[in-house]
């Protein structure tokens, strides 16, 4: 089904790493989000919205391709998107529109064409390979820097805030100049790359949370660390937690959420310049974000698991076909961008329609469906890949080698009752493994996973060369 829906311009603004519960929208009662918080008011919040892939490249690949990290190869943040195969990007720039990307992308190069009318200011991997040591899964050497996380979090200027205001200058300078002047609708993707690590709050920002307990910041993620097998492997290998003292925690509790309070402020203001050009009424926005952050959730840091923190993804959509101060309890995640996207414009659909995303557009007309969404890691630290379905209120975690996982999500929201072993949920456990089936075989996609990283690591000289090479905790944002 598609619903019919009038073309108009489209405003994506994504952010990096933003846990969906550090919103006043979402729930939380002690952050700063005015913004975000009055534009879910103006149109439907999605409660269980996920990433693809809880890693940057993989999910901004699955983002652009409305196809899985399996279907297209981006295991990992070494596999970036090339500019193939085609992009929602390409698909509107190729149907005449203006689609303009302003930020991170973090895809392989500007030297690819990557579908964008133009790309300003931005952010690929490093040196076109990226982080190449998360290709040594078996046998892992211990990371690097891992204290660096706990010693980053502080109160300052970033050079990701930093970034992402010059980020923020060049779209609202877009907007004034050319919004109004294109002929066809036009797409603007504005990507920043806060709250993602290093730590660091504009002072503004962190003294929203200054006289924030470590209590008060925690409540809701002081979960112990989880015996499951794969995450107390994941932990050890990527044990960041080790380097913290309770008062470096409270410091990057308050910096991530005067982080996400400074994105916020970006977004009231790039919502500002929509108003001052007269394009309010004739623009849709969408704001989401790559993937969420444990922010020490069972001493996890960073991504690279399926629990909510990590996985789930804040989702908000605004403008004509979209209800108004909804609240939309339909599972949805990154693929389904690339159709809403192409309909929002009015851009051709026939490309999208042999893909697993849909139309949001079509999400709201039923607004409580027990969809099926799918998100998958084979990434840095990971023994065996994870794979994962949400479906109504169950959520499967499949670990080839490894136990299951399964939650009920509206009696269990944080996760702490695996019910997969119970024999009075063997039907689900059963029904839900066959849905994912019908996604990817996780025994053979695990295997396939391994074997073409396996092959990038004798192309990249091999595993002793990789060794050789320089760690890199996060993407230095460029310099302009």
């Amino acid at each position: 089904m598609v619903s019919p829906v009038a073309p108009q311009n489209m405003l994506f603004i994504l952010s990096d790493e933003h846990n969906r519960n550090v919103l006043r929208c979402y729930g939380d009662e002690i952050v700063e989000t005015p913004n975000l918080d009055a534009l879910a008011a103006r149109g439907t919040r999605f409660t269980d919205a996920y990433t693809n892939s809880p890693i940057c490249v993989p999910a901004r690949a699955s983002l652009a391709t409305g196809q899985y990290a399996h279907t297209i190869g981006c295991w990992d943040n070494a596999a970036p998107y090339h500019g193939q195969p085609q992009s929602w990007h390409h698909v509107l720039r190729d149907a005449g529109h203006e689609v303009v990307s302003i930020g991170k992308l973090h895809f392989r190069s500007a030297d690819d064409d990557n579908g964008f009318s133009e790309e300003i200011l931005p952010l690929h991997v490093v040196g076109g390979a990226g982080d190449l040591k998360s290709l040594l899964r078996r046998d892992p050497p211990q990371k690097g820097g891992l204290d660096k996380m706990a010693k980053d979090a502080s109160e300052g200027v970033g050079e990701y805030a930093i970034y992402d205001e010059a980020i923020t200058a060049a779209a609202i300078k877009w907007i004034a100049e050319r919004g109004a002047r294109t002929q066809k609708p036009w797409c603007l993707f504005v990507s920043l790359t806060m709250p993602h690590f290093p730590l660091i709050a504009d002072p503004k920002f962190f003294s929203l949370y200054r006289d924030r307990t470590l209590e008060e910041l925690r409540e809701g993620r002081d979960l112990p660390p989880s015996e499951h097998g794969f995450i107390a492997e994941m932990r050890q290998r990527r044990d960041y937690d080790a380097y913290f003292t309770d008062e470096q925690r409270r410091t990057a509790l308050q910096a991530y959420y005067g982080m996400v309070s400074h994105v916020d402020d970006m977004v009231g203001r790039l919502l500002a310049a929509l108003e001052a050009a007269g394009l309010t009424g004739s623009t849709r926005v969408i704001y989401s974000s790559d993937h969420g952050d444990n922010l020490g959730n069972r001493g996890l840091w960073g991504k690279s698991v399926m629990y909510d923190d990590s996985a789930a993804i804040p989702m908000i959509a605004v403008g004509a076909g979209i209800p108004e101060n909804a609240v939309n309890t339909t599972p949805v995640s990154l693929v389904d961008i690339f159709p809403t996207v192409l309909q929002a414009v009015g851009a051709p659909m026939e490309s999208a329609q042999t893909l697993p995303g849909e139309s949001l557009f079509d999400i709201v007309v039923a607004p409580n469906r027990k969809r099926a969404v799918f998100s998958e890691y084979h990434a840095s630290g990971s023994p065996t890949g994870a794979f994962m379905l949400r479906k109504g209120k169950w959520k499967l975690v499949v670990y080839p080698g490894y136990e299951p996982q399964l939650f009920d999500m509206e009696t269990d929201p944080n996760e702490t009752n695996d019910l997969s072993s119970d024999p009075a949920q063997a039907n689900i456990r059963a029904a839900l493994e066959s849905e994912l089936a019908k996604i990817a075989n996780p025994d053979e996609v695990n295997a396939q996973a391994f074997s073409d990283q396996e092959e990038r690591i004798r192309l990249n000289g091999g595993r002793d060369a990789i060794l050789g090479t320089a760690d890199i905790p996060h993407t230095p944002a460029p310099t302009f």
